[in-house]
């Protein structure tokens, strides 16, 4: 058996998401015998590896204090990722947003030809 066909088994299927984007990653959190689900918003500043063990770091500034979680992507524990909003970067690494707050550490937003549709109509209804 080859390599490829083992890992192949334990894939999940996810929302693609790259660097740059803010994601809503809900994991799995075990205390004692209880289970719960936890949400963790952020922005995606890495991705690493490929297959069966690839990661990706989601950074976080709320309240003062920063934050950053490494995820795998296939993990059992993570039940499911949103994508709130779609980043326009031009680097594959955003390490330099760490320490960074307010307008420093914003990222640009990638418009999707369904939200210009939106806007425009809003826009539109507005003007009227």
């Amino acid at each position: 058996m080859s390599k490829e066909l083992i890992e192949s088994k334990y894939l999940k299927k996810r929302e693609r998401f790259n660097v740059g984007d803010t994601v809503k990653v809900y994991v799995k959190i075990f205390e004692g015998k209880k289970e719960r689900i936890q949400s963790f918003l952020g922005i995606v500043i890495a991705k690493k590896g490929k297959g069966i063990s690839e990661t990706f770091t989601v950074y976080r500034n709320a309240y003062g204090s920063s934050m950053e979680r490494v995820f795998l992507l296939n993990s059992p524990q993570i039940t499911k990722i949103e994508v709130q909003k779609l980043g326009k970067v031009k680097k594959a690494k955003l390490y330099h947003l760490r320490g960074e707050k307010g307008k420093k550490a914003k990222i640009k937003e990638k418009l999707s030809f369904a939200k210009k549709d939106v806007i425009k109509e809003q826009q539109e209804s507005e003007i009227k």
